[in-house]
């Protein structure tokens, strides 16, 4: 790992060079100075995704999902719990694939839950269906970084 990470801002989008060993000091956005990290998934759209998963060099886990799926709520809050575990060498994102179709079209996303691991723009890793609990997610994604 290098010196310094490149990591997008999840309120701004703008790109934050921070130092390695800084990333657990609560870094902020130079550009909105909003934190960097909060231990919550970011949002991902048809518009920002690209933006994001180019952009950062820190591996990202997306959770492709949809209201209407019951195994997708279910696992919400196991994914959210995950988030403060695992930041902030990993970010956390989820695209709701029904009011953002072009990237799961993109992705051939077959079946929500999806989790997709990415590094350095590309796929690292995916798991179709719910992983149950905040450290199965954990173990799945620690495996691929």
């Amino acid at each position: 790992m290098s010196d310094a990470s490149i990591v997008t801002c999840p309120h701004c989008g703008a790109a934050n060079r921070i130092p390695t060993a800084r990333l657990g000091d609560d870094p902020k956005c130079g550009k909105c100075k909003q934190p960097l990290f909060n231990a919550h998934p970011m949002v991902l759209n048809d518009g920002n995704f690209a933006h994001h998963i180019q952009k950062s060099e820190l591996p990202i886990l997306v959770d492709f999902w949809a209201p209407w799926c019951g195994p997708c709520r279910m696992m919400a809050p196991a994914f959210e719990q995950a988030a403060g575990l695992l930041e902030p060498h990993v970010r956390l994102a989820k695209l709701n694939t029904e009011d953002n179709p072009r990237v799961a079209s993109q992705l051939a996303i077959r079946s929500i839950p999806t989790l997709m691991l990415f590094r350095g723009g590309n796929v690292v890793a995916q798991q179709p269906g719910a992983l149950r609990s905040a450290n199965e997610i954990v173990r799945w994604v620690r495996q691929y970084v």
